[in-house]
């Protein structure tokens, strides 16, 4: 990890100790949470997680991806449910091989990882329709994502359908799972003005459906402000270390559900990148303002496969992520952020326990200290100048800040600065021919078709988004 600073200022930020607990009468683990964290068996805890999404690789992969997100100090899995892929016609399901999230959510509990679960169901995620299955458009008298009676049936339906298949396999935490956080709906807050009167009121019924199901964990809102206790509001975006006002209660933690590490690649654009270091800085500064929960999106983006992806995307997804498009380790993004999550977990007790502070170094640079009564002391040293290094002085001693950079000092004194180590090793080698397999696309002849018509036909509701082509002949 490079050498940098994080400052807090001398205001002190006394922590509300109010628990938001969600009951379950089934044995397990009791997840809750304060103004300060998520709770676990009565444990705050400081919680690094990395998005791979069960769909983009094959179950084979599954186990290798999980274990180098352990390995890269990674305490949760997150993904989001592909209801489009599970309910490709109504009221037929599809569990089976890249869709089998069961099989998923118990290799990650095989791993002793956590996992939270975005049901959505509406995901966007850069996948075809957003995950929305095509037989809605059929529907009479539905409008998506609003105050309206069919839609919310058939996303009811989902979620419940969801939430009852990890129920039956014990996945929640409070049945023992590793499922300790669930998600419902997505970035709303982003379109809800289109709705009118129609946006609010799908809101509130969306937090209480989800609650309603009673699944012993708590749940979440990714960008939306005012989502309704006891549901946990949480930031989307790059620069949520900056960005994020904090949750619309006291009594809610700190989370930053999509850190992206870098940005899906579309046809006929530049690709864009991120470095690892300004990554582990705007990590490093929303632990710092008080963030307890920070997943990498994505931290594993794999392939696109079939028809899944949405409009101009690439099949290649988030290939610049820690790990590649193949489950690759990609350096020095994927080691840097390891040593960043050893950093901050060696102040985990002052961070979840002690009081905060804040000081003042300059007029780009703060002090954020966190103080137990014990004496234990850990502070982040910031700088929030781009252009250049700055000396400041903090417990009368002097440090050296970088640009737009943290310094971690997990004892109020000492820097926390390790040199990463380049090493590159041979996984596995495709030397033969058994180890490649070729896929082909079915071209039908005019024998095997049925569709006669003496007019043009309207593509998607002709295919019914089983198909890209639509062939004629004359």
């Amino acid at each position: 990890m490079e050498k940098g600073m994080l400052v807090l200022g001398l205001v002190a930020i006394m922590v509300v100790g109010v628990v938001v607990v969600v009951e379950s009468s089934v044995e397990g683990e009791e997840v809750s949470y304060d103004g300060r964290s998520l709770i676990i068996n009565g444990q705050r805890k400081l919680l690094f997680s990395a998005s791979i999404h069960y769909p983009r690789s094959t179950p084979e992969m599954w186990g290798s991806l999980i274990g180098k997100a352990k390995e890269g100090g990674i305490d949760v899995i997150q993904t989001y449910v592909f209801w489009n892929l599970h309910e490709p016609e109504k009221g037929q399901y599809d569990f089976s091989g890249r869709a089998d999230i069961v099989r998923f959510i118990k290799e990650i509990q095989a791993h002793g990882l956590y996992a939270s679960l975005r049901i959505g169901p509406f995901i966007e995620a850069e996948w075809n329709y957003g995950g929305l299955p095509f037989w809605l458009h059929d529907v009479p008298g539905i409008v998506y994502r609003c105050d309206n009676e069919p839609f919310k049936v058939h996303m009811q339906n989902f979620t419940t359908k969801i939430v009852n298949m990890m129920k039956s396999e014990n996945l929640y935490a409070s049945q023992g799972g590793p499922i300790i956080l669930s998600q419902i709906e997505n970035e709303y807050e982003m379109v809800e003005h289109a709705f009118h009167e129609k946006g609010p009121p799908y809101v509130r019924w969306a937090a209480q459906m989800a609650v309603a199901l009673q699944t012993g964990v708590p749940w979440m809102m990714c960008k939306q402000y005012d989502a309704p206790d006891p549901v946990i509001n949480t930031c989307n975006g790059m620069k949520c270390g900056v960005s994020f006002p904090g949750p619309n209660s006291p009594n809610k933690p700190w989370i930053w559900t999509e850190n992206w590490t870098t940005w899906y690649r579309a046809y006929g654009k530049e690709p864009e990148t991120r470095s690892a270091q300004d990554i582990a800085f705007q990590v490093a500064l929303f632990v710092a303002r008080n963030g307890t929960f920070v997943n990498y999106y994505m931290y594993h983006g794999g392939t696109n496969f079939g028809r899944t992806t949405s409009a101009f995307t690439t099949t290649s997804y988030y290939d610049d992520a820690p790990l590649d498009e193949y489950g690759f380790i990609r350096l020095p993004k994927w080691g840097h952020l390891k040593q960043l999550h050893e950093a901050i977990k060696s102040c985990s007790n002052p961070i979840l326990f002690g009081t905060q502070f804040t000081l003042s170094l300059g007029q780009q640079q703060m002090g954020y200290i966190y103080q137990r009564n014990s004496g234990e002391c850990a502070a982040f040293l910031v700088n929030q100048d781009d252009t250049k290094s700055v000396a400041v002085i903090f417990h009368n001693s002097s440090y050296e800040l970088g640009p737009s950079s943290v310094s971690i000092l997990p004892d109020c004194k000492n820097v926390n600065v390790k040199n990463n180590t380049r090493l590159i090793t041979t996984g596995k080698k495709f030397n033969e021919s058994e180890m490649w397999q070729e896929f082909k696309d079915i071209i039908p002849t005019f024998a095997d078709t049925s569709v006669r018509s003496k007019t043009l036909l309207e593509h998607v509701n002709t295919t019914k988004d089983m198909s890209d082509y639509l062939w004629y002949t004359f």
